[in-house]
């Protein structure tokens, strides 16, 4: 991930007498509190990067950008669609709806009472109203929680760097200490974005190019844990990566495969930055740095949240749909699309093989739908771009620590820079 180029240079000294302040490189991995320590072990590679799943320039890129702008009608566009995964489905019942149509031509007349068809619609209406509108809420769940945690980042970001003193009138070296110290913060609070990210995608290490520069100095259990051997997955072929693309099932990797292939104790990063993160709150409460009870409270509120987001996204990615509720709907659902051409053909005729194959898209289609929003935090593109979310932040992040915490008289006349 791209790293927004952001370098504070902050004067030494000012006709206020205000302490001198240290340039510090907000973007980068350059201070000595983002970099292992001696003692650690050489970097490791991480697991290789994940790709989408076919690379035709932009059509194909997941989850989809929302930034970008296609001035095609929505009826035209592929990009989102859920029409690549209803090319062999619809395939299938073409077929079907063709035999049925040519032995009810010319061998037998299958037909079947347009009572069933009135029957199985309600029924097969109530159960797709059902699935998707449950998937829904959970999409809507995953985006309000990530809402939460980039509310939150961004209050405990402030309340660190305006509230939490800096030394520098005591010691400077304190006060660059202190600085660091402040920047190492905002660091967690991006690293807990970002861990989180991976986590919802069932990703288990540290060893990844957009969260390893930010907690390859702490000891965590996803960093020990991580082994070349076992923990880097095989690149897919063509032959997978087009069976992922049309939906196909059997061409599906289990997303808890580099989970269940670890030898070690994964733990759970996300929480384990929380913990680091409240070590930071206690040790610039013992160190007289935040002094008041009120800011004190409101950062212990806001690690708060985010641990009830840590929460409330797992509780979203882990209480699917209850199996037995899904096999249900998909039974009912073919069930109907099957019997489609033995109601159509009495007053179709030939027309029976296209219509059971719009059927078929548009209830198949809805159903696949509520399919793929069910975990809004996956690689489709239609889930939540949780990889721009984590960019927006880092961005917003380096902006608060662009400049030197502002004081009153900084800004009272206008003349804060």
């Amino acid at each position: 991930m791209s790293t927004t180029n952001t370098t504070t240079s902050w004067q030494e000294s000012d006709s206020l007498g205000k302490p001198p302040y240290v340039n510090i490189d907000v973007n980068s991995q350059a201070t000595s509190l983002r970099q292992p320590s001696p003692t650690s072990e050489p970097k490791r590679p991480g697991p290789p990067r994940h790709k989408s799943s076919i690379r035709t320039g932009d059509t194909f890129t997941k989850p989809r950008d929302i930034e970008k702008h296609s001035k095609l009608p929505y009826f035209l566009r592929m990009h989102g669609s859920i029409t690549p995964r209803m090319l062999v489905p619809l395939a299938f019942i073409g077929l079907w709806a063709t035999l049925i149509t040519c032995i009810s031509e010319f061998v037998y007349e299958l037909v079947v009472s347009d009572i069933l068809l009135t029957v199985l619609g309600f029924v097969v209406g109530l159960g797709i109203s059902f699935r998707t509108s449950s998937a829904y809420e959970r999409y809507v769940d995953g985006r309000k929680f990530w809402a939460q945690l980039s509310q939150t980042s961004r209050d405990l970001a402030r309340h660190i760097w305006i509230h939490v003193d800096e030394r520098h009138e005591t010691d400077p070296q304190l006060g660059k200490a202190d600085l660091l110290g402040k920047l190492t913060a905002l660091n967690l609070i991006l690293a807990f974005a970002i861990s989180l990210k991976h986590r919802l995608r069932f990703e288990p290490y540290a060893q990844y190019e957009d969260l390893e520069p930010l907690v390859a100095h702490l000891s965590t259990f996803a960093g020990d844990a991580f082994d070349p051997e076992t923990s880097e997955l095989k690149p897919k072929t063509s032959w997978k990566r087009g069976g992922e693309y049309l939906g196909l099932t059997f061409a599906e990797s289990n997303p808890r495969k580099a989970i269940k292939r670890s030898k070690k104790n994964l733990g759970n990063l996300p929480l384990e930055i929380l913990t680091y993160m409240s070590a930071y709150v206690n040790a610039t409460v013992k160190g007289g740095q935040l002094t008041s009870g009120v800011q004190e409270a409101m950062v212990m509120a806001n690690l708060a949240s985010l641990n009830e987001v840590l929460a409330g996204t797992e509780r979203v990615l882990n209480t699917p749909l209850p199996i037995a509720y899904s096999i249900a709907i998909s039974q009912i659902t073919w069930v109907y699309v099957i019997m489609l051409p033995f109601q159509l053909w009495h007053a179709l005729h030939w027309i029976t093989i296209p219509g059971t194959i719009v059927g078929a898209y548009i209830i198949l289609g809805i159903a696949a739908i509520g399919r793929e929003i069910e975990n809004p935090f996956g690689r489709d593109e239609n889930d939540l771009p949780l990889d721009a979310f984590c960019e927006a932040l880092r961005d917003e992040l380096n902006g608060i620590a662009a400049r030197k915490p502002p004081k009153m008289e900084d800004f009272e006349d206008g003349g804060y820079s």
